[in-house]
């Protein structure tokens, strides 16, 4: 299956939820909008609400009149305007309408305490525009650092002025000109009476709550993504499943000759649950990795764009850190699946063997074959998850020495001027969610494809071509039960010699056909083309009048019950088993069938009767107790064709003639097939088939075979006195 081939086929599963794809994408986008505020908001704590006592601005709400007067005298010529335009006199001793008016409407005037209201001050008018605003501010900043720098309190206070020609190009930059202005701007305010103790306290306090509202709102997010991702991964691997099993459901024996037993155990679990915890973290970080790059890199380069490069080296050494432990680690992916089948393999022939290898005293053997298997899976989990290990150190390692750099490098940056204490900090958590964010990116390299050989060993089971069509399209006939062989040839693919050939006979609805010959002549054979659990290589089978491959699988398969020698029982109860095919049977027709296949006895004796449990495979029944059971299911059914593949020879002499007798009698419009190694179970049916060596080497009642028929004669002294044979002859 080629890699184009799995991945359309994997992306068939996640089509069907895609409204619940794009829902979590929307919601990742959301959490991690969230998840890139945090570090703005403790930058601004620790910058705003630390450094600059609370307050944002460089433009004070009130300025008193004398300290007006001095920062107007030295603000450049192009930002006198501006700065005049935005305040409003305030006289508080004066009882004029205007004066009034400003306490009353303006919020700014209720900063000053009446303690101090025995001079003129100017109030910043409460309706500016923000455009406007931040024009003042930035005026206001580059005015307040030249009076901080060339005034002391005692000039202002005189109201000096500063010789100009000092005072126009201070040459700071704006980061250091804003908390120059803003201490200046709290000096100001304790000046006039205001708590900038409260002014602090209660921005940090609105930060800090605005913080843990918004990573409430990650969280929320956050489980948001994980309910939404778990849920499609578990109906992904819900539909696996039911994929896989409806498919190895359809498997004839050419298919199931292409896997194991365990292998496709294997496959329907192990590796179904490897593509549901892959698709789990695939849908999150998938998705995630990228938006949080992006986001935390647009973030970043409104800060400080010289120490990006500290981000880029982190990030190339983080990959090529994967590159290396993904080049390592992917071969041992690649056979871990093989060896877990494996396994299952020696495990699941131990445990049904389990009786053999008492017997013959293998256990030791047996251990040591599975701990053969057990080691060499030991060994690569133990190499992959030392690799893997080393995977969280050297993060850490990465993720500090960034840290390190940036702190290194910011301190510079701060000490300079171009950059805050704050804004390092967010510098340092945005280059830990960028670093995460492709470490969670590189993380898929090796998730995705681990899940690929999943998802490539299940595609094998589910693409797998089935040999035996069912295209058949007749559904009328008449309901008989004949069936018809006509030169009908077996071989198995890629055999050189057919199993059996030329295979012609007939039988009539309600006759029965016996089929005996030595181990390996091509009995079995011949009974499973006619349900075609094998497809015949050439010739025609008739099943009332219609070639079985122009018949509906399920119609023909309908109106045949077969009976193999290896009882196969299911968990549950007796009266589950014999009623397997129709769980609606009544009570009746599943004591009937029990009756005919001489279960009653047995079943009568168990203390809750047909309610009796059966455990997996009917370990707790006998031999001849489990053949019986599936004699009696086949019978329940009432099909028209009912096949005995050698089915009763774990049953005693005595069992087998009642049973035979009780077919005879009750089955008499039943077309009935016995595949049989003893004479004595065949010699009353209608006609017997004699195979030798996959072909018909004798037909026809049983005295008459034993005159003519030599492979017939010759099975028959084997199993008979010679005064038993030789009356058997003169009858």
């Amino acid at each position: 299956m080629k890699g184009s081939s799995i991945m359309k086929r994997v992306m068939s599963y996640y089509g069907k939820h895609i409204l619940s794809i794009l829902l979590l994408v929307a919601i990742l986008v959301v959490q991690v909008k969230f998840e890139l505020m945090l570090p703005k908001y403790t930058s601004d704590i620790v910058n705003v609400g630390i450094q600059q006592g609370g307050l944002k601005e460089s433009t004070p709400r009130v300025i008193d009149e004398k300290t007006y007067g001095v920062l107007l005298s030295i603000t450049k010529v192009g930002y006198k305007g501006k700065i005049a335009s935005s305040y409003e006199r305030w006289e508080p001793e004066s009882d004029s309408q205007e004066n009034k008016k400003i306490r009353q409407e303006n919020e700014n005037a209720k900063m000053i305490s009446s303690k101090y209201e025995d001079t003129n001050y100017y109030v910043l008018k409460d309706k500016l525009t923000k455009s406007d605003y931040l024009k003042l501010d930035k005026y206001m900043a580059d005015s307040l650092t030249k009076m901080a720098i060339y005034l002391s309190d005692k000039d202002i206070e005189a109201g000096k002025k500063p010789r100009m020609e000092l005072a126009s190009d201070v040459g700071l930059t704006e980061q250091v000109k804003k908390q120059i202005s803003v201490r200046m701007v709290k000096e100001l305010y304790k000046n006039y009476g205001v708590n900038v103790d409260k002014i602090q306290k209660a921005y940090i306090w609105s930060t800090a709550r605005w913080m843990l509202f918004i990573a409430l709102l990650g969280g929320i997010a956050s489980i948001g993504v994980s309910f939404i991702s778990s849920r499609v991964s578990t109906k992904i691997a819900r539909n696996l499943r039911r994929d896989s099993y409806s498919k190895v459901l359809k498997f004839s024996q050419y298919e199931m000759n292409r896997f194991s037993s365990a292998s496709l155990i294997s496959r329907c679990t192990n590796d179904i649950q490897q593509i549901q915890q892959s698709s789990v973290m695939a849908l999150r970080f998938i998705f995630y990795g990228p938006i949080m790059a992006i986001g935390a890199f647009s973030s970043i380069l409104k800060l400080n764009v010289s120490m990006i490069w500290i981000i880029v080296l982190a990030i190339l050494v983080t990959l090529v850190s994967i590159a290396v432990v993904m080049y390592i680690a992917m071969p041992r992916f690649k056979i871990v699946q093989s060896i877990v089948d494996k396994l299952n393999l020696v495990s699941m022939e131990f445990i049904s063997g389990i009786e053999v290898n008492r017997v013959f005293g293998t256990a030791k053997y047996e251990e040591e074959r599975f701990d053969k298997v057990n080691t060499e899976l030991t060994g690569i989990y133990l190499f992959i998850s030392r690799l893997m290990s080393i995977m969280q150190p050297m993060l850490m390692f990465i993720m500090n020495g960034a840290t390190l750099l940036i702190i290194w490098f910011g301190a510079k940056a701060i000490e300079s001027g171009n950059l805050q204490v704050g804004d390092m900090m967010a510098f340092i958590q945005y280059a830990m969610q960028i670093i995460m964010a492709f470490l969670f990116i590189s993380m898929m390299s090796i998730i995705v494809p681990r899940a690929m050989i999943s998802a490539n060993r299940i595609g094998e089971v589910l693409d797998c071509e089935i040999l035996i069509k069912d295209e058949g399209r007749v559904n009328k006939f008449n309901k008989e039960g004949s069936i018809e062989f006509k030169d009908v040839s077996f071989r198995y693919e890629g055999a050189e010699e057919d199993i059996i050939s030329d295979i012609s006979f007939s039988i009539p609805k309600g006759n029965t056909l016996a089929i005996i010959g030595s181990t390996g002549s091509g009995k079995s054979t011949i009974v499973k083309l006619i349900p075609r659990f094998l497809e015949a290589t050439s010739g025609n089978i008739l099943v009332d009048g219609v070639d079985v491959r122009n018949m509906p699988l399920k119609v023909l398969r309908s109106k045949i019950s077969l009976v193999n020698q290896k009882a196969t029982l299911f968990s549950g109860t007796i009266g589950s088993n014999i009623g397997y095919a129709n769980p609606a049977f009544d009570h009746f027709a599943i004591k009937q069938a029990a009756e005919i296949s001489q279960s009653m006895e047995f079943i009568q004796s168990k203390k809750d009767s047909f309610d009796s449990k059966v455990e997996q495979a009917g370990a707790n029944l006998s031999g001849g107790q489990k053949q019986r059971i599936s004699i009696a299911r086949a019978i329940a059914r009432d099909p028209e064709i009912i096949v005995f593949d050698d089915s009763f020879s774990a049953l005693d002499s005595k069992t087998d003639r009642m049973l035979r007798r009780s077919i005879k009698e009750k089955l008499s419009d039943k077309t009935i097939i016995v595949v049989a190694q003893r004479i004595n179970t065949i010699m009353d049916a209608d006609e017997i088939l004699v195979i030798e060596n996959g072909k018909i080497a004798g037909r026809g009642r049983h005295k008459d075979l034993l005159r003519t028929c030599d492979v017939y004669y010759e099975i028959a002294k084997s199993q008979m006195t010679e005064e038993e044979l030789n009356n058997e002859i003169s009858e």
